[in-house]
């Protein structure tokens, strides 16, 4: 199966694994500057099921969530990388800010969110999606100190100070 996946393959993917009775976990994010954090994250969502795909964010809905000056990289370019990682199986890039049309898409049996968040504070529409696709939620452990935030407020920091 391929590793980058296109939107319009998502329905057809998510039904082959549903096929053969395997979980497959559905995460999301910028993942724009890719750091131990993202990867232990993402190692935990694995273990969740049989198959993690990742829906990374376009770059166009990276600068209305993060601002004009991200993504640093393209999303091909997370995409690509993002694949190449041992635990991902796929990736695959969304337009807008909300994951909704994956979800409804790929119909995943596992939902892997970070534990910034509550199924309280996921987007109301996702949620939605999610309990009509019978989608189990799963929030994962942070990463103290690890985060694509602080790693630019440390590069941005003039060098000869503490970080």
């Amino acid at each position: 199966m391929e590793r980058i996946v296109e939107a319009e393959r998502l329905t057809a993917l998510g039904a082959e694994y549903a096929a053969l009775g395997k979980k497959l976990v559905l995460t999301n994010g910028c993942f724009d500057l890719l750091h131990a954090g993202h990867v232990r994250y993402l190692e935990e969502a694995r273990r969740l099921g049989d198959a993690l795909i990742v829906a990374v964010n376009s770059d166009a809905s990276v600068r209305e969530l993060k601002g004009p000056d991200r993504p640093l990289n393209i999303e091909q370019d997370r995409a690509e990388v993002l694949s190449a990682l041992r635990c991902v199986d796929h990736v695959t890039i969304f337009t807008g800010k909300r994951v909704t049309e994956v979800i409804r898409s790929l119909q995943p049996a596992i939902y892997a969110k970070g534990g910034d968040y509550t199924v309280e504070t996921l987007d109301p529409g996702e949620r939605a999606a999610l309990e009509e696709a019978g989608t189990e939620i799963s929030l994962l452990s942070l990463v103290p100190g690890r985060s694509t935030t602080s790693l630019l407020e440390r590069a941005r920091k003039p060098s000869g100070s503490q970080a």
